[in-house]
């Protein structure tokens, strides 16, 4: 048995998806948006478990400190969160992969046409 967060490299559990058309209209939003999820991404690349622990707890209040602390350790030693919120080409076509091997894609979709990652490069820098 091994971790997921350990062997998978790194799957984008989460991304965030808007129109074109949305994008184009309200970029001033999307960058805020994309800024506000990079400063959480620094905070936890720059603090500890049990910072992080403390920080997060009022969001799980039905769970003691010690198993919060637990569970943000094992993150943190995997290294599961990136520095940044890029999303590669290589983490596209892994998410694609398992998409496809559990039978949920029908046909894939060129990285290129569906992802940009310009409001992530400007909130890196």
């Amino acid at each position: 048995m091994a971790s997921l967060g350990t062997d998978s490299g790194y799957v984008p559990y989460t991304a965030y998806c808007a129109k074109s058309g949305y994008l184009e209209e309200h970029p001033e939003v999307i960058q805020a948006f994309t800024n506000a999820l990079q400063k959480g991404m620094d905070y936890v690349n720059s603090h500890t478990p049990e910072e992080i622990a403390e920080t997060i707890a009022p969001q799980f209040a039905e769970t003691d400190i010690d198993t919060i602390t637990a569970i943000v350790t094992r993150y943190y030693e995997q290294d599961t969160w990136k520095k940044d919120l890029i999303f590669e080409k290589e983490s596209f076509e892994l998410l694609q992969d398992i998409l496809e091997s559990a039978g949920e894609l029908e046909a894939r979709v060129p990285y290129e046409e569906l992802v940009t990652t310009e409001f992530a490069q400007a909130a890196a820098k």
